[in-house]
């Protein structure tokens, strides 16, 4: 059986979802190394961007 109609995926929710789980695990262990705030914040920033991205790709998909 062959399905011609399958579109190819992107590497882009893979990439994102790794972006999502380092920014993440930077986020939530900084207070055990001793981060400062501001890499916290901006770990978190990308984070919040990362998740808004594959939302969006996700809504794009569903269409």
């Amino acid at each position: 059986m062959n399905n011609d109609n399958v579109s190819t995926r992107s590497s882009s929710p893979v990439l994102l979802w790794l972006v999502l789980v380092v920014s993440a695990t930077v986020n939530a262990a900084g207070p055990l190394v001793g981060l400062g705030m501001p890499v916290r914040m901006v770990a978190g920033g990308i984070a919040i961007g990362a998740i808004a991205l594959l939302v969006g790709h996700y809504v794009r998909r569903r269409r």
